[in-house]
């Protein structure tokens, strides 16, 4: 499918501003006539697919068009940041900086109506366009300064996604983020809630290499913007004493992971990440970066420490009375009949569809409870107990307390413990493999949906059974290549052996790989994984300590090692290196001072084989180039001042005995060094007959 954008002149845009879209109002009573913020053309080709392009296909276009700000604007992933609100349909919602509205979706779905406010006209266009089929939302266009004064004061929640962060450019004061606060405040009714998304100016990711969102410069945040730019955000503790300032005493934190963009798990102080859990880290989807340190293990030590809220990449902050939320998983990357959210509260953990088609899914949940209890029954191995909503269309499970088996493999591997580790593995194997035969499998039997208290195992979620008979060597083979496949750092070097514990053979591995690739395609819906887009769109991943090496390594290349012989002869004692001697490539140009007490120097050009070839020789200005008597060399000479050296240490000695030299002196030298291999090396010194 292709798609031809709508070019626009700003005649067409301005002249004719509609005040209706489909069913959605704009308002332009305080528009200036002008957009002064704007992302250029891209935004000419998102008003183009918007119009031309139901929202059912904005994955197809977004893996099409390889773009971040496509992906941006149009993925429903971004929605995930407001869809754990308790928003329902007797709310009045209010969002500050709407943008092309990818959440004012998720709000209009929600809520009873949505009032949008947004800087650009054209933005505000885009959405109205993806949510004209909604009755439920009115778009104030123009600066927030004119609009404020003339909004209601009775909303349940304001909403700031990614826009506190500006507050200096609505606001033209000394303190213009409190004060923002303080004029967004005053429009949530009491016991409102204002909802505040923002990066953390010490998220992990700036630390170990990514650029910082908003000015696109290495450390700029960590650094305190040194130089400038029109966004500022904040620590956690930076953004308490924001609140507190306002007079704000009720707040409560959460942490969307990797970042409140394009989240898929949300963390809170109630329910903070485990070790292991943070491994999807390589998200630069908007320019490129460097990888200074491996951040999955930085989260574990920082977890460890119990310092996460410090280091999240992204907050959500809630200023008023908290939500019942503990934490919330996505699964919107699906095929639409498997996309789901899980979340936790202080009721028990709940598995919601996120679109109609997952309804089916849900439901099937608690069937897959009542089979797997039939056949477990009387063994060492739990079901969790699930019972469907029918009404509501959620199932719900009860909360479980434990560790994961996957925690307690991980920590066998990180002692060094191979043994438990397999003791570990042969208990799972023989407890899923009881009353094999049945008519029902659990084909997602891996180790994190396990939870294990002492000796009490519990499958906590089993999302993904099937009618049909699965080999328990296949289900504890997909356990182990997951296992492995999601962290690198779980290289088991008897991963084989365990394979062959459970019989599983070399074709059988490569069969049962296979199987999971078609699993996971139909899972997706043979859509691309975010990894997949950003391998797409383009960015790179610069390895820093790989491009230290390298560049270490030229710094080696780009120098000579000087040894000077003051009568006792050439030592390491009494050398130096010269570096940055290198003009342009494979070519010295220097000059070289020393005192009258020299015998002789030396001159190591390179620590390879080499060919060499002498330009210029010039002594206290004059040029001795031709003089033999005072050059030697362990090469051989080709012909004059051209030098094949059959040795990985080559050198060039000066004599300077024969010479006239003074208190002073400077030898200036311009010559070629070319590396070659031992063998060339060899070839071209055996033809050479003579040894100078």
């Amino acid at each position: 499918m292709s798609y031809t954008p709508i070019r626009l002149t700003e005649e067409d845009l301005f002249s004719h501003l509609p005040e209706k879209i489909g069913q959605v109002s704009l308002n332009y009573e305080h528009y200036s006539g002008q957009d002064l913020y704007s992302d250029g053309d891209i935004e000419d080709e998102l008003l183009s697919i918007v119009r031309n392009t139901p929202p059912a296909a904005y994955q197809s276009v977004i893996e099409e068009k390889k773009s971040w700000p496509i992906l941006y604007h149009l993925s429903d992933i971004r929605g995930n940041i407001v869809d754990s609100l308790p928003i329902t349909k007797e709310d009045k919602v209010l969002e500050i900086g709407s943008g092309c509205g990818a959440i004012t979706s998720k709000l209009s779905d929600k809520a009873g109506s949505v009032t949008c406010v947004d800087l650009s006209a054209k933005r505000s266009q885009v959405n109205a366009y993806r949510n004209q089929d909604k009755d439920n939302i009115c778009i104030h266009v123009g600066n927030f300064a004119d609009i404020e004064p003339n909004l209601d004061v009775d909303y349940d929640y304001v909403c700031l996604i990614g826009v506190f962060e500006y507050a200096s450019s609505y606001i033209k004061s000394d303190d213009p983020y409190a004060d923002f606060l303080q004029k967004i405040c005053k429009h949530a009714k009491n016991n409102g809630r204002v909802v505040i998304a923002i990066e953390n100016k010490f998220g992990l990711k700036y630390w170990a290499g990514c650029k910082e969102d908003h000015v696109g410069e290495y450390f700029a945040s960590i650094e305190g913007y040194p130089r400038g730019g029109s966004a500022r955000t904040f620590t956690r503790t930076g953004l308490e004493k924001i609140f507190k300032k306002c007079g704000v005493e009720e707040f409560s934190f959460y942490y969307p992971y990797p970042d409140y963009k394009l989240p898929w798990a949300i963390y809170s102080d109630k329910r903070l990440p485990g070790r292991g859990e943070l491994t999807d880290n390589i998200r630069n989807l908007d320019r490129d970066r460097l990888y200074l340190f491996d951040e999955s293990r930085v989260y574990d030590s920082i977890i460890e420490d119990n310092e996460f809220p410090l280091f999240s990449n992204s907050y959500m902050a809630i200023l008023g009375p908290d939500i019942d939320l503990e934490y919330a998983k996505y699964s919107n990357d699906r095929s639409p009949e498997y996309a789901i959210k899980t979340e936790i509260t202080s009721k028990g953990v709940y598995k919601i569809p996120l679109c109609p088609e997952a309804r089916k899914h849900i439901a099937n949940m608690a069937h897959n409870y009542e089979k797997l209890k039939e056949r477990y029954e009387g063994s060492s191995l739990n079901i969790n107990k699930c019972t469907f909503n029918e009404n509501e269309g959620y199932a719900l499970f009860e909360f479980v307390n434990g560790i994961t088996l996957e925690e307690r493999m991980d920590e066998a591997l990180s002692r060094g413990d191979e043994g438990e580790f397999r003791r570990l593995f042969e208990d799972y194997y023989e407890r899923i493999a009881y009353n094999n035969g049945t008519d029902i499998s659990d084909n997602d039997l891996i180790f994190s949906n396990i939870l294990t208290e002492g000796d009490t195992w519990t499958i906590i979620d089993y999302e993904w059974c099937t009618d049909k008979k699965i080999e328990p060597k296949q289900i504890a083979f997909r356990a182990l290549y997951c296992y492995v496949l999601e962290d690198e750092r779980r290289n088991l070097q008897n991963i084989d052996e365990l394979f062959e514990l459970i019989g599983v053979t070399p074709n059988e591995a490569e069969y049962f790989r296979e199987r999971e690739k078609a699993f996971q395609k139909d899972v997706t819906g043979n859509h691309l994984s975010i990894g997949e887009i950003r391998a797409n769109i383009g960015t790179h991943v610069l390895n820093a300590s790989k491009l230290a090496d390298r560049r270490l390594k030229d710094i080696l290349e780009e120098r000579i090692q000087l040894y000077y012989d003051r009568g006792n002869g050439f030592s390491e004692q009494d050398s130096e290196y010269k570096p940055d001697v290198y003009v342009g490539p494979g070519h010295i140009v220097t000059d070289i001072e020393f005192k009258g007490d020299l015998k002789a120097l030396r001159i190591d050009p390179a620590d390879d084989f080499c060919l060499v070839k002498i330009n210029e020789l010039i002594l206290n200005e004059m040029d001795v180039l031709s003089n033999k008597k005072l050059i030697q060399s362990n090469g051989k000479m080709i012909k004059t001042a051209n030098y094949v050296f059959e040795t990985a240490d080559p050198n060039l000695i000066f004599r300077l005995n024969e010479v006239l030299i003074h208190g002073e002196n400077s030898l200036h030298i311009d010559m070629e060094v070319i590396r070659i291999s031992e063998t060339m090396a060899g070839n071209i010194s055996s033809s050479v007959k003579k040894l100078f």
